[in-house]
């Protein structure tokens, strides 16, 4: 059984109105045998897009390495945007050695709502995932209920929107399509995509996430 405990603390600071929340990252940065164009930071997997899609959105030019410079350079983007990191899971078990939700057990979660306490200016969540077993919004869904808190869907439409009321604040949450690449099946199957690449052949996945995402951060 491999223990996966999570590599990097919270990364939220006094002005970090939103906070990015995903559960936890590839087994190999918390052994420390990174790929190349790994960055040793949240998020930092090269097989992940968040940052691709977030260089795109806020017209960034991040390096892909394991130095120290290209951890600078997003903790830098993050407080210039107010934009923090808080995933929810602390540790699971694993039987197989993979970054699979799915093969998650005996998880230990983080105490989201403590950091919504701590920082008063938090005013969204934006999970990178939807509400599918040991997502990230499926266990922020189950410490709303363990703490009787009632969770309001706001649209069902994809990014899904919820709010609700903790620390005499209204918290909206958002849950984006997932900037893993196993999420390609499930956006290559919607009516959406189907359209744009009719309309146009050269439309990504990526695409996709992009323009997802850039209402999220940008407009929302």
């Amino acid at each position: 059984m491999f223990l996966h405990f999570h590599p990097f603390d919270p990364y939220i600071n006094q002005d970090t109105t939103k906070i990015i929340v995903g559960t936890l990252p590839p087994p190999r940065f918390c052994t420390n045998q990174l790929k190349p164009k790994d960055v040793n930071f949240c998020y930092g997997s090269c097989d992940g897009l968040l940052w691709p899609c977030l260089e795109r959105i806020y017209k960034q030019d991040f390096l892909y390495d394991n130095s120290q410079e290209a951890i600078m350079q997003r903790k830098e983007f993050l407080i210039k945007n107010n934009i923090g990191f808080c995933d929810i899971v602390d540790s699971c078990k694993r039987e197989k050695i993979d970054a699979s939700d799915l093969g998650m057990s005996d998880v230990i979660l983080r105490d989201i709502l403590e950091y919504i306490q701590l920082n008063k200016n938090i005013s969204k969540l934006i999970f990178t995932g939807g509400n599918s077993k040991n997502g990230p919004e499926y266990f922020f869904r189950k410490i709303l209920k363990e703490r009787n808190i009632t969770y309001t869907c706001i649209s069902n439409e994809v990014p899904r929107i919820h709010e609700f009321s903790y620390d005499n604040r209204v918290i909206q949450t958002i849950s984006l399509t997932s900037p893993s690449n196993a999420a390609n099946r499930s956006i290559g199957a919607s009516l959406y995509y189907k359209q744009k690449k009719l309309e146009n052949p050269k439309y990504t996945t990526f695409d996709f996430r992009v323009e997802q995402y850039e209402k999220v951060f940008l407009e929302l």
